[in-house]
């Protein structure tokens, strides 16, 4: 790790402080969101002294062992009948399934939107919940960033969706800009409970200079051009385009916020033959099987998009 202090790393701790909302907090810059993902995870059960995780079941949490073998340490919240219930929107404390989260979580990891890729937006009453019960009961909240983070869902980060206050986020991809750089986010009370402990932590590239001024730079031109507003509203502008698909029998669905988008197709045989005629067309999209994920870039044109969307349809229709 770089062992001294630098004006750069600096700058750029206090420009990731400055967006999470976490001023007076602490802040570390790693290479990737697997391992700022890993970090925060240690140094959650360093405080509370708990061993399990707990996250939804569909959540994706970097490609370390230590998050895909997910076994007797791990509380994995099965949202998906909550995604379809009635009261989602205004659910309490007293449903079964928030009642059965047990009491020695050290950490619950909320990946605000991505779901593993496939673009699920969890209710904001189901995750205050979440938080309520897991703080109550000393654990932290910690939010995956990784994908969600700097601009994508329209906000800063996706937690600004859900009117909480994540003790940590992991941050990555967007950070850098094409640049591998993560920050691991600490806010001022837990940053507290880590001042003159006895955990310590160490890595190859850890608050690299270099890695540090593209993150302080990203951030700085996200702010000066307005593309996190931008992505707001042109996401919306996108949304409405998209939904227009549905008009057609082959697709289910579509959902999306901010420039995070699903097209959800009735068979996968669809879908696999429109990747492949759109990929001829120069469009390149992320099929998931019977799903495809769009994460357009920020500063995309609108008339780009409407004519994606217009071949798109065409492909569709010819179906």
């Amino acid at each position: 790790g770089f062992c001294f202090s630098n004006d750069i790393v600096e700058d750029a701790a206090k420009a990731v402080l400055s967006i999470t909302g976490f001023q007076d907090g602490k802040c570390v810059f790693l290479s990737s969101g697997s391992e700022a993902i890993e970090l925060a995870r240690q140094l959650c059960k360093h405080i509370t002294k708990k061993t399990v995780t707990m996250c939804l079941h569909d959540a994706y949490l970097g490609s370390f062992r230590s998050v895909t073998n997910r076994d007797d340490d791990w509380h994995l919240f099965d949202w998906s009948q909550c995604a379809v219930c009635p009261e989602r929107e205004d659910c309490n404390s007293e449903c079964p399934k928030l009642k059965n989260i047990p009491d020695d979580i050290s950490e619950f990891v909320f990946e605000p939107g991505s779901a593993s890729g496939f673009v699920r937006f969890p209710s904001v009453s189901l995750i205050r919940n979440i938080v309520d019960i897991i703080r109550a009961q000393g654990g932290k909240i910690i939010v995956n960033e990784v994908t969600t983070g700097m601009g994508r869902t329209g906000k800063w980060f996706g937690y600004n969706h859900y009117s909480i206050e994540p003790d940590l986020v992991t941050i990555g991809k967007g950070l850098g800009n094409g640049y591998p750089v993560s920050a691991v986010a600490i806010n001022h009370e837990t940053a507290g409970e880590l001042e003159g402990g006895t955990f310590k932590y160490v890595q190859s590239h850890q608050n690299d200079p270099l890695g540090a001024a593209v993150a302080r730079t990203v951030i700085k031109l996200l702010d000066e051009k307005g593309l996190i507003d931008r992505a707001a509203i042109l996401g919306k502008k996108i949304l409405q385009e998209l939904e227009t698909l549905t008009m057609s029998k082959h697709v289910t669905e579509v959902r999306g916020r901010g420039m995070m988008f699903a097209v959800e197709f009735a068979q996968k045989t669809v879908g696999d033959k429109i990747y492949d005629q759109l990929l001829d067309r120069g469009y390149i999209v992320c099929n998931r099987g019977g799903m495809f994920r769009l994460d357009p870039p920020l500063m995309i044109e609108e008339s780009d998009i409407l004519e994606f969307v217009s071949v798109f349809r065409g492909l569709l229709a010819d179906i």
